[in-house]
């Protein structure tokens, strides 16, 4: 079932607007470094939904739009579907595993641990570095496939324990472990992200939490921004994703940051 938009939202024209925009910037950031629900969740949640409806919907919007993105990188035959085809089902297992193990740890514990941990990856994403050859041309062997299920099981298994972030950690790892450039990296892991949102998304509709008709000109935000995003990652390379993917990871950190250490102290204070 799905929820009627006047229960939701009634926001008129202006809001409308203002959730397109914020689409549009999340899909441009997610096409080329990931990242694009720590914009979205965010929107929809001031613009008032309920938290499980701003998740859904961000699912919804991202879903589609992510299509896009794929669609660029595959014209420009960008995404290493040698990777994609086998890591898909590792990224899963890791994920499932991931969720169960969440359940025996304290999310506080687990969320400042990654706040400290955050700064790593952007001081690695920073660096200047000498570039990689092209994953499709990657060692073979038990230890190159062994090094490739490796991190998709890793990517998945952050997915599934934390969440935040995960298109952005993907393309790390394919860069720096699977030794992709920043443009492949980026493009391979548009296929991952788009298998563990379809599953998502699914459980959302079931259990009504989407909104169909009210997602429309969010979907289309979302769309030209992967599109305007993707063309501009193929075209201006991995120098223009590197500066993308620190944005994304600044934003993370800073919302990290708030979440763990400074939400408390903001509600106390604003009461």
């Amino acid at each position: 079932m799905v929820i009627a938009m006047a229960e939701i939202f009634d926001g008129g024209i202006t809001i409308t607007l203002v959730l397109f925009f914020c689409c549009f910037l999340a899909g441009f950031i997610d096409s080329v470094a990931g990242g694009g629900g720590l914009i979205m969740v965010p929107s929809f949640i001031l613009a008032g939904f309920p938290a499980q409806t701003a998740l859904a919907q961000e699912k919804l919007v991202g879903t589609i739009g992510t299509m896009v993105a794929i669609r660029n990188y595959m014209k420009n035959k960008k995404i290493v579907w040698k990777i994609a085809s086998y890591g898909i089902i590792t990224a899963i297992i890791g994920a499932y595993v991931g969720a169960k193990l969440i359940l025996f740890f304290d999310e506080e514990l687990v969320g400042k641990i990654i706040v400290f941990l955050f700064p790593i990856g952007l001081i690695l994403t920073i660096l200047p570095k000498k570039q990689h050859t092209s994953g499709a041309s990657m060692p073979s062997g038990k230890l190159a496939l062994f090094i490739v299920l490796f991190v998709c099981f890793t990517a998945g298994f952050y997915d599934g324990f934390f969440g935040p972030g995960t298109g952005s950690l993907m393309i790390i790892l394919f860069h720096y472990v699977v030794k992709f450039t920043l443009l492949e990296a980026s493009a391979t892991s548009k296929i991952f992200n788009f298998a563990s949102n379809i599953g998502a998304l699914i459980a959302f509709i079931i259990g009504g939490h989407v909104l169909l008709l009210k997602g429309i000109p969010m979907i289309l935000g979302n769309i030209l921004g992967n599109y305007i995003g993707s063309n501009m990652a193929i075209k201006q390379g991995d120098t223009f994703i590197k500066k993308t993917l620190v944005t994304s990871l600044s934003i993370l950190f800073i919302s990290l940051i708030y979440k763990y250490f400074f939400h408390d102290l903001a509600l106390s204070i604003f009461k």
